[in-house]
């Protein structure tokens, strides 16, 4: 079984009370382009154990089953498993840590784990300067969403 992990964090000129919501199912519509996912729970609300589907987002090469293994939203924490079915599981946490009043670090780390030839293919292929440009496109868009909200 083959695996790889990287994290990184950037910093947001945002309190992390209103960045941390963004962080879910229902609030990547607001700020990533083409987001969209289907709702299998009956509700927008996000809990542990919430479920809901993605076709192609965030290195997929199959639709992906998310679950919330952990939320912690007094903490400022949330943590997603992604898998897709003969392929790969991600493991995707985001932890918003409190720097000021308005300004936000954001800690962001993909752990994924293969589960067959296409996901071993993957793994070997994803490298870091990749994922530093992937979350680094995170700040962007944020930013970006941010400013529109003026």
């Amino acid at each position: 079984m083959t695996s790889v992990s990287y994290t990184e964090t950037f910093r947001i000129d945002q309190p992390r009370e209103t960045l941390f919501p963004l962080f879910s199912a229902e609030g990547e519509k607001f700020w990533v382009p083409e987001w969209d996912y289907t709702n299998i729970m009956g509700t927008t609300e996000l809990h542990e154990d919430y479920i809901f589907l993605t076709s192609n987002h965030d290195h997929a090469s199959a639709d992906a089953i998310w679950l919330v293994k952990r939320y912690e939203p007094g903490n400022y924490y949330v943590q997603f498993y992604k898998v897709e079915p003969e392929d790969k599981v991600g493991l995707i946490t985001v932890k918003c840590l409190l720097i000021g009043e308005n300004l936000t670090d954001v800690e962001v780390t993909y752990q994924y784990t293969a589960l067959g030839g296409k996901g071993e293919e993957f793994i070997q292929g994803f490298t870091s300067d990749q994922y530093k440009e992937f979350i680094s496109e995170w700040k962007n868009l944020l930013v970006s969403y941010f400013k529109q909200q003026v």
